[in-house]
């Protein structure tokens, strides 16, 4: 049997044997119920003393994280007309907590709004515009976050802009900025960027997954890879979008430039010239695919060779480009310079052929994306996807392909930007493509935890890729928690309004060996009353 690499590696079957038993987080040892309606989603703290929760009740409450967890305090978001709280999580100094909600408003509304409150007295900071909601939002670093907003430029065309903002926005903005334009991005099909999160490359300290050669040759062939910035023959591998053949022959002949190919294309079609077999959408598409082309600046060179150091981060993000339902992973380097408010509001200055950026990378993972969550060291990116029939042919960007009701958990190494394993396996989901939401997961050292719309937590080991746990609840287990100091407590919250708190077999025997046995205190009382 192959043991575990790297620092703190077993050093016998037996020690992985307790390892595998002993120390896996499936005791429930309490249940907390101070919400009143599904809670949605959890995050520790960076020191692991508190965590957070939000709920459809439209409160997010902060728990003390001790022997027994306990409500330190409740916001409710209800006056800033909130409909519910979606997503929270803690600053790199555990000062500042980012709660991101979704307003009230019509059924489809996409609007949400990200909130800081500070951890010393529970006071809100400040409120920044959040859309689509979806977006969630994210740290960069200690004082500012990311948050999203959506222009609609055709019926199924759009540009999504990636704000940078300070959390403290207090300041008089005539004399320091609180926020910056980050990145702005064409949407095409009716996609849209949502589900933002921050990588570290610098924290890359964390030795391979175990892998053997067989498992890595297969895992490598699963999720095709494009590096946008690179001229390797993996980029063949992309799908190319063609043109129509009226306006592929134009730009093919070297004399026209991609605009005034748009105008010629657009005065064929007006005087009858030019036909072409699309549909609305088709030709909304190509438009835009057209326009685009000279208008986009060039991806980042040279993005996998980022060393161990570096202080760069990846913006990384969900999106698409065949349909509304996100099916590809987006990679955007955030360079130093980018990562203040200090400078011009709309970042640096743009020339026309510049007006759009590109993403440096495109995972494409053929299904719908339903989570997404970063190992402990940002090395290892896990994704919960629901996948496409294979060779499925999507012509209607609003009809996505059925999605199975299997969830398959991906691991990709960020370090070399390929799956390093097999999908994990064993949680399910039901709803189909237009309800499908978010189900979120977590990742400690040794164990991936998920949840799942069959009414169980899953716990994994992120080494021999077996399914170890499954924790019970009464409704969808929407997201799951593990403390980032202590692998042996995992945190479940679920569609039955309760939070479940869940310890080790070795953790639960040290807590009952300290607690006094009764009858012994008992016995200790009646022979002190007799003497």
């Amino acid at each position: 049997m192959c043991l575990l690499p790297g620092e703190g590696a077993a050093v016998s079957w037996y020690d992985e044997f307790q390892r595998l038993y002993d120390t896996i987080p499936c005791v429930e040892v309490q249940a907390l119920k101070e919400h009143n309606d599904q809670v949605l989603h959890l995050s520790f703290s960076h020191s692991g003393c508190s965590f957070a929760s939000c709920s459809k009740d439209c409160t997010v409450k902060i728990w003390s994280n001790e022997l027994d967890i306990s409500l330190q305090h409740s916001s409710n978001m209800r006056p800033y007309n909130w409909s519910y709280t979606q997503f929270s999580q803690f600053n790199s100094d555990d000062s500042l907590l980012l709660v991101s909600g979704v307003f009230v408003g019509p059924h489809n509304s996409s609007s949400g709004e990200i909130a800081v409150i500070s951890m010393e007295n529970f006071t809100l900071l400040s409120r920044v515009r959040n859309k689509p909601y979806d977006v969630f939002g994210c740290w960069l670093n200690e004082t500012n976050l990311i948050s999203g907003n959506l222009h609609r430029i055709g019926r199924i065309t759009s540009c999504s802009v990636l704000w940078l903002n300070n959390a403290f926005q207090g300041i008089e903005s005539e004399n320091v900025n609180v926020v910056k334009r980050l990145f702005k991005i064409q949407n095409l099909n009716a996609s849209t960027i949502r589900t933002v999160m921050v990588a570290d490359c610098s924290r890359y300290d964390s030795p391979d997954l175990l892998l053997d050669y067989e498992e890595q040759l297969a895992a490598s062939s699963t999720c095709p890879v494009f590096d946008l910035g690179s001229d390797s023959e993996e980029e063949e591998a992309k799908p190319k979008q063609t043109l129509e053949p009226a306006v592929q022959e134009l730009l093919d002949e070297g004399s026209v430039t991609a605009e005034d190919g748009l105008q010629q294309f657009f005065d064929d079609i007006m005087e009858g010239r030019v036909r072409p077999a699309m549909t609305d959408t088709e030709l909304e598409t190509k438009v835009a695919e057209l326009f685009v082309r000279n208008r986009t600046k060039p991806p980042e060179l040279n993005l996998l060779s980022t060393d161990s150091n570096s202080k760069t981060k990846y913006l990384i993000f969900t999106t698409g480009c065949l349909t509304y339902s996100p099916h590809q992973i987006g990679i955007k380097r955030i360079l130093p310079h980018q990562m203040t408010t200090a400078g011009p509001v709309l970042g640096e200055e743009r020339r026309s052929d510049e007006f759009f950026d590109s993403l440096d990378h495109v995972i494409d993972i053929h299904g719908h994306i339903i989570g997404m969550g970063l190992s402990p060291d940002h090395r290892y990116l896990y994704v919960n996807s629901r996948a496409w029939p294979r060779d499925c042919v999507i012509s209607n960007p609003m009809q996505p392909p059925p999605i199975a009701e299997e969830i398959d958990l991906h691991v990709f190494d960020l370090k070399t930007m390929k799956e390093v394993k097999r999908a994990l396996r064993a949680h399910r989901a039901y709803t189909p493509n237009e309800e499908c939401f978010f189900i979120f997961l977590d990742v400690s050292r040794d164990f991936v935890a998920s949840g799942a719309e069959d009414r169980h937590g899953y716990i994994w080991d992120r080494h021999y890729n077996i399914c170890l746990a499954k924790l019970q609840h009464d409704n969808v287990v929407n997201s799951v928690a593990f403390s980032p100091v202590e692998q042996e407590l995992l945190l479940t919250a679920s569609d039955d309004t309760t939070i479940k708190v869940w310890r080790s077999p070795r953790v639960v025997r040290i807590q009952q060996a300290w607690k006094p046995r009764p009858r012994k205190l008992l016995f200790s009382w009646l022979m002190n009353q007799k003497s």
